[in-house]
C-alpha cells in the first residue's frame, strides 16, 4: 500500500486514458489555485528530470518492456521525494500521472509475461516508493470518443491505439473500485463542467 505519510500540503493526482483531457484540467486547477492565492505546484509523470528524460527515451527505443517499466518506477521515486518535500512546504501539489498510470498502461504491456500476476508486481515494485494522495480524479471517457479527440495530435504515441486503451480504460475502472482515493470524473462533459466538478472537490480542502 501507499505510504500514508502525515504533511502539511494536500496531494491531487489526475489519472485517465490518453485524450481525457486530464492534463487540461489539471493545468485549469493549478491557475485556480493560483488566483485563489494558494501556493502550489503542478507536476508531471514522466518528470522533467534526468530520469524522466530516459523515459521517454525508454518509451522509444527499450526492446524490451521491463526496461521501459522500470525506468518509470525511478522517475517516480525521485518524483516522490520532491512531492514530500513541496508538501511539506505547505504547497498544493497537482500531479498529472502518478502511479495508477502505471499499474494501467504496464499491466496491459506486461500481460504477456505475468498473465492475471501484472497488477500484483507492479503494486510490489511501487508500493514502497510513493504516498498516498489526498484525492486521485479518474477522468473516464469512452475509448472511442478518446481516440476522436487524438485525432488531431501530431505523431501518436504507442500507446495510443483504440484496442490498447479500451484494456487500459478496463483496468482503470479496476483500480477505481478499489481505492477509496479515486473519485471518478465524467470526461464526456463539456470542460468547464468537467472542471467546475473538480474544483468543487478540491475546494474543500
Amino acid at each position: 500500500m501507499a505510504g500514508n505519510i502525515p504533511h502539511r500540503g494536500h496531494f491531487f493526482v489526475f489519472e485517465g486514458i490518453d485524450g481525457s483531457g486530464k492534463t487540461t484540467i489539471a493545468e485549469m486547477m493549478a491557475q485556480r489555485l493560483v488566483e485563489e492565492g494558494r501556493p502550489s505546484i503542478l507536476t508531471a509523470e514522466p518528470t522533467d528530470s534526468w530520469i524522466g528524460e530516459f523515459v521517454l527515451r525508454g518509451n522509444a527505443e527499450a526492446t524490451c518492456p521491463f526496461t521501459e517499466t522500470l525506468l518509470y518506477v525511478a522517475d517516480r521515486a525521485e518524483h516522490t521525494t520532491r512531492i514530500k518535500e513541496w508538501l511539506n512546504e505547505g504547497r498544493v501539489v497537482l500531479c498529472d500521472r502518478y502511479v495508477g498510470s502505471t499499474l494501467a498502461y504496464q499491466s496491459v504491456t506486461l500481460q504477456p509475461y505475468f498473465a492475471r500476476g501484472a497488477m500484483e508486481w507492479l503494486r510490489s515494485v511501487n508500493a514502497p516508493l510513493i504516498i498516498q494522495p489526498t484525492a486521485t480524479f479518474l477522468l473516464l471517457i469512452d475509448p472511442e470518443d478518446a481516440m476522436k479527440r487524438l485525432g488531431s495530435r501530431n505523431g501518436r504515441e504507442k500507446f495510443e491505439k483504440l484496442d490498447f486503451l479500451r484494456q487500459v480504460d478496463e483496468i482503470y475502472r479496476q483500480i477505481a473500485r478499489e481505492d477509496p482515493s479515486y473519485i471518478i470524473i465524467d470526461a464526456g462533459m463539456p470542460l468547464d463542467e468537467v472542471a467546475a466538478t473538480v474544483w468543487g472537490h478540491i475546494s474543500k480542502y
